[in-house]
């Protein structure tokens, strides 16, 4: 049930993703930026969920679009720093603003009730979603 769901917003969130020109992974960059604004690469990588050299091609589009900035670290110089731009938060808003408008006209097909059950039980499915692989 939750599969279909999930891979119909992912296809609602397309066009809005197309026209403000991000991919579905650079705009989990830039959320994830959004919330810690700096972070070395590996620690993106590994936050996202993604292989570090597999989000180093996402980070070059972004950067060369003047959305993120890479640094060396100076306590590793080994180690890259990621950095989000204000264009990069303004492109993240402006994205987020979107979809948000997207899952509110599907949530609004709902009693308030309903909705406010379904909210907090997603809620409580998110803070489980760690402990998924522990049973």
């Amino acid at each position: 049930m939750i599969a279909p769901l999930q891979r119909a917003l992912v296809a609602a969130e397309q066009p809005v993703l197309r026209a403000h020109s991000l991919s579905m992974w650079g705009y989990v960059v830039l959320d994830a930026l959004e919330g810690q604004p700096v972070r070395t690469q590996a620690a993106l990588a590994e936050f996202i969920g993604a292989d570090k050299s597999r989000i180093i091609g996402v980070l070059d589009e972004l950067e060369a679009d003047g959305l993120l900035e890479r640094t060396r670290d100076p306590a590793d110089r080994r180690a890259r720093l990621v950095a989000i731009t204000d264009e990069g938060r303004r492109r993240h808003r402006a994205v987020q603003t979107e979809i948000q408008r997207g899952e509110e006209r599907l949530l609004a097909r709902l009693a308030p009730a309903d909705r406010e059950a379904l909210l907090r039980s997603l809620a409580v499915l998110v803070d489980e979603l760690p402990k998924l692989g522990q049973d």
